[in-house]
């Protein structure tokens, strides 16, 4: 569910628990606290990893130009 919640809104989650769990209760209709919880964690897992992922790339690349020059 978080995978998915996570692909259909990429620029609708955060590294943030509490906007992140906001969005899975308006986002999906839950009922289970514990459950939306951790939904929540899990997307701003994914998320906080993707960003990650992104900022390593872009200073990779910023060092390779600075090698260049």
């Amino acid at each position: 569910m978080a995978r998915e919640l996570v692909e259909r809104f990429p620029d609708k989650f955060t590294t943030n628990f509490e906007n992140n769990k906001k969005l899975v209760d308006a986002l999906t209709n839950i009922s289970s606290t514990k459950l939306r919880n951790r939904i929540a964690g899990y997307t701003t897992r994914l998320t906080a990893t993707t960003y990650g992922a992104e900022a390593s790339e872009s200073e990779e690349k910023i060092e390779r130009k600075r090698h260049l020059l």
